[in-house]
């Protein structure tokens, strides 16, 4: 095991190095896994994306899609978007109350998952980057939608809304 975590770190350096000699680095780039005091990694926390004025949704299906987009696009180093694997890490599931102009007034959640409990923190953090979610004012109340978070080995999320 020791083995496999110090071929991980040589990896990771060799990888910053090359990253250092690169003549373009955005903010679009991932980055390394950051250690936390538990010695699990996470991904690290991207600068913040400025995110386009949300659009005003028409119905829920169109507002959950909107704000599954924006979580995303909010959280380029914590996502992943392609096939969601066998077997997963965690799956948090939040209910996210809004506002009438789309703002966060609650989050409230309605599975842990048993193991990585961290990942449900993870997944409300990346709710907040990714609001507002537009106007709701004319949508049926109460303003609020469920979202799962799909959360692989890399503790990277994908939201179910767009599997």
């Amino acid at each position: 095991m020791r083995c496999i975590d110090k071929r991980l770190r040589i990896g990771a350096v060799g990888l910053g190095w090359l990253a250092g000699c690169s003549t373009t680095q955005g903010p679009d780039m991932p980055s390394a896994p950051t250690p936390t005091k538990a010695g699990v990694a996470t991904p690290a926390a991207a600068a913040p994306t400025r995110l386009a004025a949300p659009a005003t949704a028409r119905s829920w299906a169109e507002l959950r899609h909107q704000a599954a987009l924006r979580i995303v696009a909010a959280n380029p180093n914590g996502t992943y978007l392609g096939v969601v694997p066998d077997t997963l890490l965690a799956i948090p599931v939040l209910e996210i109350e809004l506002n009438a102009d789309g703002s966060v007034r609650r989050i409230d959640v309605m599975r842990h998952p048993r193991e990585a409990k961290d990942t449900t923190q993870l997944a409300i953090d990346a709710v907040r980057r990714a609001a507002p979610f537009g106007d709701v004012s004319r949508l049926p109340r109460p303003w609020r939608f469920t979202e799962t978070f799909l959360f692989n080995d890399e503790r990277k999320f994908k939201p179910r809304t767009l599997d």
